[in-house]
């Protein structure tokens, strides 16, 4: 059945459109394993601390479950470490490393050596994630622009696709990526506007998905779904943060992929399994996994 988006003026169908898709994901949850081992949770951490008493036992459950690949994000140095050393341990799970915008003032120019040296490994497959966060401002904003600016410029110079991380701070991302057309990249757990994702869409970057599209608040992310070309759209959970309904508030984990996935089926018009596999292989091209 095709649950359209429907537009703000017509907010009340809309909520009983967005409605119907919460009860479906409520009362199916058997989803797990419906599309094989399709699914690539292209943002995930880990390597957070959220993981340390069950790590190695959540991962393999995680696999079994129908994910096929995990591309592990990274924040800092020690993270970064961390990840790589997770991708090296697991065929399946994949790296990005760099500094995220809280951790901005850790940044250095050894970060930079970092950096290069990491990128040159096989499970490295970009840069990130980075950006902005003037939500939360844990570091300096004149600091977080110009550690976002460095890593841009490695990307450019290393030839590798970067996640951007942009929470209120929309324009200023924007302003930042428009200076680097020959960059690749993908705004993770997108929250702009449809407007701001056609440009992102013309620069032909990708736009990923968590389980906020199913959150009762979520009209603004299900309208850019509906008008992102197929072969754009990434799914991802961004473990352990952001669960989706009907398991928000808890710890989030990959197995959790399949509920993003019944909401963009539902937009879409298509089916789960076909939603798991499109989100797979774009997943699979943005970061070169083949």
């Amino acid at each position: 059945m095709y649950i359209s988006v429907i537009r703000r003026e017509r907010d009340s169908v809309f909520e009983l459109s967005f409605s119907f898709i919460i009860l479906y994901l409520e009362k199916d949850n058997s989803k797990k394993s419906e599309a094989g081992k399709l699914y690539f949770d292209t943002h995930a951490h880990f390597t957070d601390e959220d993981f340390d008493a069950d790590r190695d036992e959540i991962i393999k459950a995680v696999h079994e479950s129908g994910v096929e690949l995990i591309m592990n994000a990274s924040s800092d140095l020690e993270s970064s470490l961390k990840a790589i050393e997770l991708s090296e341990k697991y065929p399946f799970i994949y790296a990005t490393v760099g500094w995220h915008p809280h951790d901005a003032k850790t940044f250095s120019e050894e970060s930079v050596n970092y950096i290069r040296q990491w990128c040159a490994l096989p499970k490295v497959r970009a840069i990130g994630e980075i950006g902005l966060d003037f939500y939360y401002d844990l570091s300096e904003r004149d600091v977080q622009r110009e550690v976002f600016i460095r890593q841009m410029e490695l990307a450019k110079e290393l030839d590798m696709p970067v996640v951007i991380h942009d929470r209120d701070a929309h324009a200023q991302c924007m302003e930042i990526i428009r200076k680097f057309p020959e960059v690749r990249g993908e705004f993770h757990c997108y929250s702009g506007s449809a407007e701001m994702a056609k440009e992102i869409l013309n620069m032909g970057w990708y736009l990923g998905f968590t389980g906020a599209i199913t959150f009762k608040n979520a009209r603004k992310a299900l309208e850019v779904i509906e008008i992102c070309p197929n072969d754009r759209i990434l799914i991802e959970t961004d473990c352990p943060y952001l669960a989706p309904v009907p398991f928000r508030g808890k710890r989030n984990d990959s197995k959790y992929l399949p509920y993003m996935a019944q909401v963009v089926a539902q937009i879409k018009g298509i089916s789960v399994e076909d939603v798991a596999e499109m989100t797979n292989q774009n997943g699979r091209r943005f970061f070169g996994i083949y």
